[in-house]
């Protein structure tokens, strides 16, 4: 057996990876160097036939069996595993202050100490690029794909792979195979536009990035879309948000897209909580960047949609809460936009574990059986006793295809009307024969008219008869992968 790699610092990089990429800022910054906290113990993983035993739980202790699973000394990583419980916290945790100005008391002077320190090769919103940044984006690029594959790849021992996995995985990549032309093209805007600002850093855990893209027009604040990448909550990552960003960047719209830890790495109170932390600072920073601080929409795809809308719901209830001090408030929300999402676990638990997402495994996601019902806000919101944090609710806009079959359109139709019967302005909008990835990556690289990319910005910008007018006579979007090639990646796909 192959020994670990040494490391001369046990909170630093290992030591085979190049130590030129990463100068003592970067380092310091960068969530590879901090360890993570992993509030809550995961459910073991077992075969789906038995994981209806492993949903009772009892009080975590110290005495419990565990298993720390820790190698080459990355701290990033760190699992820790009980055979018999499953830890829970309390909902609503306590956050930085935030006063009736909507600024950021005790959050606003760490924000800035981050900034001042890690400024020169993240935050500062100039529109060139020197060398110094490419090779800051390179070695960010570097550390990420090394964290992604590692978590991926344990990943995979959790999941036992079997025949169903291993066809998925396969399916998966063809997929991306046939749609690596538009890929490429993204991939490439992504790493070298002036426009785009990287791996901004928003808070203290692994992860906890975002990053923004900016319009090339400068004149005037701009409205601001907060988006939270989906990724089945265990392959979601910022970058994947880069099309959406392009695109709403040219009709002067800013993107801020937010990282988040995936399972194995945290659970969904860690996503909840990263989530939180990096709406607070598009709230309260986006101004630097060009952004109008009251313009601002939560937007959220699959899984991020779900992550988003108990982010919206957990801070309408702390609001409401004697005492809570929050960092960001829902009345900065104008509108929130739900892409293929879905919002009752109850319902999805079973569809879940039917296309491969194993019960054990969700319920590992979620905190054990127990929590269901607080990460499910068509259920939360029915809730008499959360009726004042209810109306605090900004409109609610749910988007979906009719023919999506990795979450049922059902789930978005029925939350809408869960909303409005309890007083919520909601709707939802069905775009007919349209699958999980055709509304979010087929048809925006098909270019031309897009339904649902014009439903958005027609909702942003409804009350800005200048930008209205130049919506009607934007150029239509150019094609990234041949016609013949998406409906091979639509018939292929494991979504």
């Amino acid at each position: 057996m192959v020994s670990p790699p040494k490391m001369d610092n046990p909170h630093c990089l290992p030591s085979f990876l190049p130590t030129t990429l990463f100068n003592d800022q970067h380092c310091r910054a960068h969530p590879f160097c901090r360890p993570l906290k992993m509030n809550h113990p995961i459910l073991p993983i077992s075969s789906p036939s038995s994981s209806s035993a492993m949903v009772a739980a009892s009080p975590f202790t110290a005495n419990a069996a565990t298993v720390l699973i820790q190698e080459h000394h990355d701290e990033t990583t760190r699992l820790l595993i009980d055979d018999r419980a499953v830890g829970t916290k309390p909902f609503l945790p306590r956050a930085s202050s935030y006063n009736s100005t909507g600024t950021a008391v005790n959050g606003s002077s760490f924000y800035q100490q981050r900034r001042r320190r890690i400024a020169s090769d993240t935050s500062l919103p100039s529109l060139t690029m020197d060398g110094g940044c490419r090779s800051d984006s390179v070695a960010h690029a570097a550390s990420d794909t090394f964290l992604l594959t590692r978590l991926g790849f344990k990943l995979l021992r959790y999941l036992v792979v079997g025949y169903r996995w291993i066809t998925r995985f396969l399916a998966l990549g063809c997929y991306a195979l046939l749609l690596m032309p538009g890929f490429f093209q993204v991939g490439y805007y992504y790493y070298f536009s002036s426009q785009v600002r990287r791996g901004i850093v928003y808070g203290d855990q692994p992860r906890n990035r975002l990053d923004l893209y900016l319009p090339k027009n400068s004149d005037g604040p701009k409205p601001v879309v907060a988006f939270i990448t989906g990724g089945a909550w265990i392959i979601g990552y910022k970058a994947w948000g880069s099309l959406l960003g392009q695109q709403l960047s040219e009709r002067d719209i800013i993107v801020a897209c937010i990282d988040y830890r995936n399972f194995p790495q945290g659970t969904i109170s860690d996503m909840v909580n990263d989530a939180s932390q990096g709406v607070s600072f598009v709230c309260n920073n986006i101004a630097e960047y060009g952004g109008d601080p009251n313009r601002i929409y939560l937007m959220g795809q699959s899984a991020g949609a779900h992550i988003a809308a108990c982010t919206l719901l957990e801070q309408a209830i702390k609001e409401c809460g004697e005492g809570e001090s929050t960092s960001w408030s829902v009345s900065q929300i104008k509108a929130y936009f739900g892409l293929s999402g879905g919002y009752n676990l109850f319902n999805l638990t079973d569809h879940f574990h039917g296309r491969g997402l194993y019960r054990s495994i969700f319920l590992s996601i979620m905190e054990g059986e127990q929590s269901l019902r607080r990460y499910s806000p068509e259920v939360m919101v029915q809730d008499p006793n959360l009726k004042i944090a209810v109306a605090r609710l900004p409109s609610i806009i749910l988007f979906h295809g009719t023919a999506d079959y990795s979450i049922p359109p059902d789930a978005s139709k029925s939350f809408a009307e869960t909303l409005q019967r309890v007083g919520v302005k909601a709707e939802s909008i069905m775009y007919e024969g349209r699958t999980h990835t055709d509304v979010f990556l087929q048809d925006p690289m098909r270019g031309g008219q897009d339904d649902m990319f014009d439903d958005i910005v027609a909702v942003i910008h409804a009350n800005d008869p200048e930008a209205l007018a130049k919506d009607a006579v934007a150029p239509p979007r150019k094609r990234l992968v041949p016609e013949f090639m998406l409906k091979m990646a639509r018939a292929v796909s494991p979504f």
